[in-house]
């Protein structure tokens, strides 16, 4: 015999709405808790035998000893700083210009040895004891500017200077090669200018004048 309605009601347990969405949220999280924990086991750790970059930078110093500009100078370095950066930033020497930081610009062209590089891809451990010149460099003993300095202000071979430190870097180095080299006795044309400077980008377009700089002081070498 089926019990009255009454009766049936009694025998049910209470169930409310909230009851109902506390035990639905305490359901979805028991399920998402596999994957979070998987999420967490399954992540790369980190390498234990990395140092911190405090402890990395003391326990990787060196010395490097920089002649720039005829003077000598005992550095404490990392053995990843660029010529660069060690110019700019532990001498000092802002004339060179750091540029793209790839070698495609020029901005950042020295003379190592008589002969041009770019710094941003030359480690300073590497030219250890080398003679470098920077733009800096340049002026004459007895402090006049060098003839090509000289010729770029003629001319106006520059507009926001940015890339002139680097062009005149590159153009002492250019003549020089032209000077010891195996054309030296071929007259220097404009289209030899330009293609020796190739790896000396100027963002103004100063290049006309740039060529007439350096043609005067070939012409006058």
């Amino acid at each position: 015999m089926t019990p009255p309605e009454d009766e049936l009601q009694l025998q049910l347990p209470a169930f409310s709405r909230r009851d109902f969405i506390h035990n639905a949220a305490a359901v979805a999280g028991a399920a998402a808790l596999p994957m979070t924990l998987h999420a967490q086991t399954s992540s790369t750790p980190a390498r234990v035998d990395e140092p911190a970059d405090n402890v990395a930078v003391a326990g990787a110093l060196m010395a490097v000893t920089l002649k720039v500009n005829h003077t000598t100078h005992v550095l404490m370095l990392e053995p990843r700083v660029t010529l660069l950066d060690a110019l700019r930033e532990h001498l000092g020497l802002m004339g060179t210009k750091k540029g793209c930081d790839r070698g495609q610009c020029g901005a950042c062209t020295v003379l190592v040895k008589g002969r041009r590089i770019n710094a941003c891809l030359a480690l300073a451990v590497m030219h250890s004891n080398s003679d470098i010149v920077t733009v800096e460099g340049l002026a004459q003993n007895n402090g006049d500017m060098h003839p090509l300095q000289a010729a770029f202000l003629h001319h106006d071979a520059f507009q926001c200077g940015f890339c002139t430190p680097g062009q005149l870097c590159s153009a002492v180095g250019f003549l020089d090669e032209r000077r010891n080299g195996p054309q030296s006795a071929e007259p220097l044309s404009h289209m030899a200018i330009r293609e020796g400077m190739s790896g000396n980008i100027c963002r103004c377009g100063a290049y006309p004048n740039i060529v007439a700089a350096i043609d005067e002081v070939a012409a006058h070498a």
